[in-house]
């Protein structure tokens, strides 16, 4: 083998390298390959853990499996949310209302009577993720449904475009939309909302 052919061959194996370094990593789902290095933010965020599980299981969640942005670890949400009632939210870092309706949460569930609240991030990175729940002083349970267009959450549910968007989940496993209203505007009316939903009158 020649110089030249050495040195074309190296020249080969260097530009195939870097083809690959710059290609998108994905997952065995397809979906993005999980960020490092998220411990920092992690910290920063002090997220509450996310449910780890229940008596029973909620049908239209079955098999949903997501990654609890607070420690990186795996939840099956069709048995983490079994058993108890929770309202679940979804929102997204680019929502202005999400931002605004996120602390109002934080303080709903630190009052009396108060279901479990869990909030699922959907279309950026879970480092965006951390950092927005870190600014906004937001400490709530939270999962990552992936930073694409859909997600195993969103699918289950069949969320809407339109975002934030709340589910309540009550201890016997029937998932309600809360359609009235579609943007909580204070914590009065998220406990009015909820108790309605646990009460059959919505």
């Amino acid at each position: 083998m020649t110089t030249a052919t050495k040195w074309a061959l190296a020249a080969g194996v260097l530009a195939l390298a870097v083809l690959v370094a710059l290609l998108p990593r994905t997952g065995s789902d397809g979906g993005t390959a999980p960020e490092p290095e998220l411990g920092p933010a992690r910290e920063r965020a002090a997220l509450q853990p996310c449910p780890s599980g229940g008596t029973g299981r909620v049908d239209a969640l079955a098999g949903v499996r997501v990654t609890c942005l607070g420690d990186g670890s795996t939840a099956d949400l069709g048995t983490a949310l079994a058993g108890r009632a929770t309202l679940v939210n979804v929102w997204a870092t680019w929502c202005e209302p999400c931002r605004e309706e996120l602390p109002l949460l934080q303080d709903y569930a630190a009052g009396p009577d108060a279901v479990r609240v869990l909030t699922v991030q959907v279309e950026s990175s879970a480092r965006d993720g951390l950092e927005l729940l870190a600014e906004l002083g937001v400490r709530l349970p939270a999962v990552h449904d992936g930073d694409g267009a859909s997600g195993p959450v969103r699918t289950a549910l069949r969320v809407p475009r339109a975002l934030p968007a709340s589910y309540l989940v009550t201890a016997d496993g029937s998932v309600r939309f809360v359609r009235d209203p579609r943007l909580f505007t204070s914590v009065g009316q998220i406990r009015e909302t909820v108790a309605g939903l646990r009460g059959g009158a919505r």
